[in-house]
Order: structure tokens, then sequence, then C-alpha cells
């Protein structure tokens, strides 16, 4: 299964957009203009189309300025902070995410399909589990 391939498809309904307005490196707010009820309806159609569970805050990279204020009150290197917290994100893009949070929103599409490789990757883990 192409991830992005079914992002994409969800982003282009929901936003009413041509496919070819995505990429991975898209912003979801800056470029494609997404507001919180398209957050929302994005949330409930990545549930319904991978069956994974989603954490908006999690998806969105909701509480990620907190997490980085978190990590400076307790005085720990940020980038393992907020790794444990977003484990589907890697230490580079977590990186450039702290880098740029002054911009305003950083959340990409390739983060959105990061979320949903992890997620399933877990599920299937568990699921292997109970064998």
């Amino acid at each position: 299964m192409n991830i992005f391939a079914e992002i994409e498809k969800i982003l282009a309904e929901l936003l009413d957009l041509e496919d070819s307005d995505i990429t991975p490196d898209t912003y979801l707010i800056k470029d494609l203009g997404a507001e919180s009820i398209d957050l929302l309806e994005l949330a409930v159609a990545i549930n319904n189309r991978f069956k994974i569970p989603v954490k908006d805050d999690d998806i969105f990279l909701g509480c990620f300025r907190h997490y980085m204020s978190e990590a400076e009150q307790q005085m720990a290197d940020t980038v393992p902070y907020i790794a444990e917290k977003y484990p589907f994100l890697t230490k580079d893009r977590i990186k450039e995410i702290a880098a740029r949070t002054v911009e305003g929103p950083q959340l990409k599409i390739r983060d959105l399909v990061d979320y949903v490789t992890y997620q399933l990757e877990r599920a299937r883990h568990a699921g292997n589990d109970d064998s």
C-alpha cells in the first residue's frame, strides 16, 4: 500500500485540491490552507482508511512547542526529548521543525505518512504478539 498516495487522495477530496498540488514536503497548513475543521476531518478519514488510532495532538504535532518548553525547563536535550514524544519523527526532522517553529505550523504531508507508517507497524507487531 502506498501510504502517501492514500493520504494524497484523502487531502485532495477534503480540501478540493488537485493531486499534483500535494507532495511529501507540502505544508498542510501553510501551503494547503488546512483549518482546524479540516484537521478533524482528516484525522477521522485517516482512522477510517488505515484502521489505526489517531491522536490529534500526535499526528498534527499539536504539543511540539510545549514539549520544546518542557525540555528547556528540565534542561534536557530537546531532540531526544521530543523524539520520545513523537517516535515517528526522525531526529533530523525534529531539528528542522524546532528551528522553524517561529515561522508557524511546520506540519508536512510526510509527517502524516510517517505517523501512519509508525502506527501500522505498531499494529502489525501487536498482531504478531497475539500469536
